[in-house]
């Protein structure tokens, strides 16, 4: 049984929906104590993304302490750390180009049949100004749709794609090679969180398409399959830009951030192309949305 010993950790709220910063835990701590970090889990389903900064865990407690959530997922272009399986290296150096910096919002790795639970992201160097993430609460997001859009969107599916993404910079054969590694599975366009309970618009950057759009209710003519369904998922996928539904988080060496992947989406912010950001990440994995 463990045992705490210390003061208790402090929440700071940093918007009104999404986000909360804490103080006076270190994730090496928690990594190995029960009572603490269930405290964390609990917190992380309130407020969908946890920020701590001054954290001095090592690569082996942030596996073990992301690994408290669930196994952890290899990425199939990112690879990950040889001596710490799990934890993928997102190292933006001076000869990485800038068109290849992460600039989607997007939620992580919705290609897979079962898209990552969530994800342990710490700051290993950032620039001294810039390289900042946002993260969006899409329950939010649904939850402010007009009534009428609910309507529409009820029951729809929708396809996500790697091979449209990571794929698209790759020759044809490596790319189609990817697709059958990752076919592209089709989610509800709202999932159900399956502890929360609530609705998630769950449509991003890797979405492409509706499956099931085309119907008497929704096409009156061949002509309407490709508008009517194009003009509302841009629309969906419009969402997450919306300010009130964001937290912006300023990245420090040894900062971390742990999000909750099923209701927040999020984006690296490009503007600090040449200077250095190195990241690790661990991805947790997930199950399937419903």
């Amino acid at each position: 049984m463990s045992v705490r010993t210390r003061t208790p950790l402090s929440v700071a709220p940093l918007t009104c929906t999404l986000g909360a910063e804490l103080h006076g835990v270190q994730l090496g701590d928690a990594a190995h104590d029960d009572d603490l970090f269930a405290e964390i889990r609990q917190l992380l389903l309130q407020y969908k993304v946890l920020f701590l900064r001054d954290q001095t865990m090592t690569r082996a407690e942030h596996v073990a302490f992301a690994s408290r959530f669930g196994p952890l997922e290899d990425h199939p272009v990112a690879g990950s750390d040889p001596e710490h399986p799990g934890l993928v290296r997102i190292y933006k150096d001076l000869d990485s180009k800038p068109e290849h910096y992460e600039n989607a919002l997007h939620c992580d790795a919705t290609w897979r049949e079962c898209p990552p639970m969530g994800a342990v992201l710490r700051c290993v160097e950032g620039p001294a100004v810039g390289g900042d993430t946002m993260w969006i609460d899409m329950a939010e997001a649904y939850r402010r749709l007009p009534d009428r859009v609910k309507r529409r969107v009820e029951g729809l599916r929708a396809r996500h794609s790697i091979e449209a993404t990571f794929g698209a910079v790759m020759p044809i054969a490596e790319r189609h090679a990817l697709k059958e590694r990752f076919p592209d599975p089709e989610h509800p366009v709202v999932r159900t969180h399956p502890e929360t309970g609530e609705k998630i618009l769950f449509v991003n950057a890797f979405t492409t398409h509706f499956v099931n759009y085309h119907r008497p209710e929704n096409v009156r003519f061949g002509q309407d399959y490709a508008p009517g369904a194009a003009d509302l998922l841009r629309y969906l996928i419009s969402q997450a830009a919306v300010p009130e539904y964001q937290v912006r988080w300023r990245w420090t060496p040894n900062s971390v951030a742990i999000w909750d992947n099923r209701s927040t989406q999020h984006y690296a912010v490009q503007d600090y192309w040449p200077a250095v950001r190195r990241m690790e990440r661990a991805g947790i994995t997930g199950d399937r949305p419903f």
